[in-house]
Order: C-alpha cells, then structure tokens, then sequence
C-alpha cells in the first residue's frame, strides 16, 4: 500500500526555530516506508525553495520545493487567469507566487486584494487595504490561522489581520490555505497516486477540518496550538493523537530506526 503523508509544519515540526524531537526521526521513518511526504502550510511568508530549506535546517531531514505546498502557492493558482494588479498585505513568499502567475503587485487601483501573514504590518497598510475593499474590490486571504505557536506562546497569525480588515470594513473574503479547496487541490496534486492518506498537524479547524473535506485520516499532534484533545469539536475529531509526531511512525506500524 502506498501511504500519503500530508504534515503540517509550524506546531509539528517545529516552534518558530526549535526542532521539535524526534521529528527527524519520524521523517526518517516515513521514507525508509517509501511513503510520499507533502509538506503544507499556512504559512504565507516563504516560498516553497525557502520552505524546504527550513525544515532541512530545522529538523536535519532533507527537503525539496516540490514537496513543499504553501498557502501562498494555493491563492496564486485560485487567482490564475483572473485579475492581473494586487494590493498584498504579506511578504515575499505571498508576492513571489502571484508573481508567477501573471500578478503584479500594484499600489494604485489593485483588481485584488491579497491577505496573507505579514510581520511588518503598519497601520499605514491596513489603512491603504480598508479603502481598496470599501470601493468593492476582491477580497482573497491566504487563511484564517488566528495565531501561530512559538516557544514563547502563541503570536498573532494571519486570520488576526484579515479579522481586522473584515472588522473594517463588513466584508468577507475568499479563503485559500487548509482545508478550503484551493489548498486540498494543490495537496491531492502534489500527492499523486496513493492508497491512503493521513494528515498530521496541531490546528483542528485547517489541518483535521482538511482530512475530514477529503476522507482522509487525521492525526493530532499536540506539540502546537492543541494541547487538550478533549477540546477538539466532535465533528473534526482525530483518528489518533499522539504527543508528537515522533511517536506517528510506529502507530501507523512503520518502524523507526534506533
């Protein structure tokens, strides 16, 4: 049986710069079984190169791009062949991937605007956003993670900014990253054919609401945003949990090398 993994990064593999233990390992495990690993993220601020390289920094497991699906990546191709000008609150990763579909990132009448995690957000560009959407131009955003888990707690996230915006302003945006189906559509491609699939992340509502849209199966980690499994809703609730992905490998009965 060809098995699927499809893992979620920030609160799985690692918090903010801190390896999470034994993730190498389970990584490790997962191909030595030959199975195929697609690494998703909400997380607009990276391109996928830049992505790759994290994890094989971070967690010591080597990584390609092509293995690597962002929200960013999801929101260029949900907007291909559409509007050609965007305001984007967000950072490279964001600008990066509707650059290469044909979207130029434009200050002044934009067709579009873009919404993904920005860390040098002003007051200045929520303000430039709000006027774009009050004359009824598109609202897009990469997801709606309200935080992001660090060691230190949780920092705010992407859905912090649109909530600002849609406070703003009354409107509401189209939503690209887990578990809407601009995302699910990238993930399936980059799985290719396999006979069953399981999905690892920490965040019930994106990465356990996308297994669930799918039929896959859903595995909860608790090393990120969920720390009490009792409190995820009935109707997301997870194959299995597990502390940490270290102990996924041999719950899934592939055995991880001493």
């Amino acid at each position: 049986m060809t098995l699927g993994i499809v893992c979620d990064l920030d609160g799985v593999l690692y918090l903010h710069d801190e390896p999470v233990p034994g993730a190498r390992a389970a990584l490790e495990a997962f191909a030595g079984a030959g199975a195929r690993v697609v690494f998703a993220t909400n997380n607009s601020t990276r391109t996928p190169a830049a992505v790759a390289r994290v994890i094989t920094e971070r967690v010591g497991h080597p990584v390609r791009a092509d293995d690597v699906v962002t929200a960013a990546v999801a929101t260029a191709r949900h907007l291909e062949g559409g509007p050609s000008r965007a305001m984007v609150v967000g950072m490279e990763g964001l600008v990066s991937a509707l650059a290469e579909v044909g979207v130029a990132v434009e200050s002044e009448f934009p067709e579009v605007v873009v919404v993904g995690l920005d860390r040098e957000l002003t007051y200045r560009k929520l303000a430039a956003a709000t006027l774009e959407l009050a004359r009824g131009v598109r609202f897009v955003a990469t997801g709606l993670d309200a935080t992001f888990p660090t060691p230190r707690g949780p920092l705010p996230g992407t859905g912090a900014i649109v909530a600002a915006l849609a406070a703003a302003t009354g409107r509401t945006p189209e939503v690209c990253g887990k578990p809407h189906p601009p995302m699910r559509r990238l993930v399936r491609e980059r799985l290719g054919a396999v006979e069953e699939v399981w999905v690892v992340g920490d965040r019930p509502e994106t990465d356990l609401a996308m297994a669930r849209a799918e039929g896959w199966r859903a595995a909860l980690v608790l090393t990120g945003v969920t720390r009490d499994p009792a409190a995820v809703p009935d109707e997301l609730r997870p194959d299995l949990v597990v502390a940490s992905i270290a102990e996924l490998p041999e719950r899934l009965g592939i055995r991880i090398s001493p």
